[in-house]
């Protein structure tokens, strides 16, 4: 028998941009955490399929691993277009299975530019994770599931970095947290060779998620995507809207 403690959801984590609040590249002085929460029989059931069904029609396998910064780049796997207008249709069958398929996101973005004085004290990595869990705590409470076990999935960084994240989730689930009270999630610690379908799409909406923070006057195709992802306590009025400061949340608030 199936346990039944386990809940509906399923939660994979990506970055963009590092942590370093010493060494900041001015192309791109932000740091972002995305958290895609997907409920396990739509993604079983509906991405994994589509996702593979990608893999197969380009490469002819299923073994590539969707990075934004190799596709961006057209490295390893992605140097295989040979007009411009190959790379688009490939990008435009990537945003369509975002586009169409549902997963719920909830972000935090640390523009480490603007911080000043006490606010440099601050680890952007586990300032955003706090976020990132309790915006997670937020929504499976709206659906009922507080009470059962979510598994949160983030790809290995190294040996220290993982076991670093690895303590800071369980102070933050233990009680370090807004709610003062143990959140029912799980940390699970995987390599990128994997080949997990939930850890490429988190990686790419990260960088876009940034990209809108930094340049929000700029055109953004893959934000605008992503708009009617974000959570919004009890939904939204309007698509697009109501997710401010709450599924993204950007520190410091201007």
């Amino acid at each position: 028998m199936p346990r039944q403690d386990f809940s509906d959801f399923i939660v994979y984590v990506d970055e963009s941009g590092d942590h370093s609040l010493t060494s900041i590249d001015e192309h791109y002085p932000v740091f972002v955490l995305a958290f895609c929460i997907f409920y396990k029989e739509h993604y079983r059931t509906k991405i994994v399929p589509v996702i593979q069904k990608l893999k197969f029609d380009y490469f002819g396998h299923d073994l590539a691993i969707l990075h934004e910064r190799e596709i961006r780049k057209e490295l390893g796997d992605f140097n295989i277009f040979t007009s411009k207008e190959e790379k688009d249709d490939f990008l435009q069958r990537l945003s369509d299975i975002i586009d169409q398929n549902n997963f719920v996101l909830a972000a935090c973005v640390i523009e480490k530019q603007k911080l000043h004085n006490k606010q440099k004290e601050i680890h952007p990595y586990h300032f955003s994770l706090t976020h990132c869990l309790e915006t997670l705590y937020e929504f499976v409470r709206e659906k009922g599931q507080e009470d059962k076990l979510t598994f949160v999935a983030v790809e290995s960084r190294g040996k220290k970095e993982d076991k670093e994240l690895e303590i800071e989730f369980r102070r933050i689930c233990d009680g370090e947290n807004k709610f003062k009270k143990n959140l029912p999630f799980s940390i699970k610690i995987i390599a990128k060779s994997t080949n997990s379908t939930g850890l490429q799409l988190a990686d790419l909406v990260a960088r876009p998620i940034g990209q809108h923070i930094l340049h929000p006057e700029q055109p953004n195709q893959a934000f605008d995507l992503l708009k009617e992802k974000f959570y919004c306590e009890g939904g939204r009025k309007k698509v697009g809207e109501g997710f401010d400061q709450r599924g993204l949340k950007h520190f410091p608030e201007t």
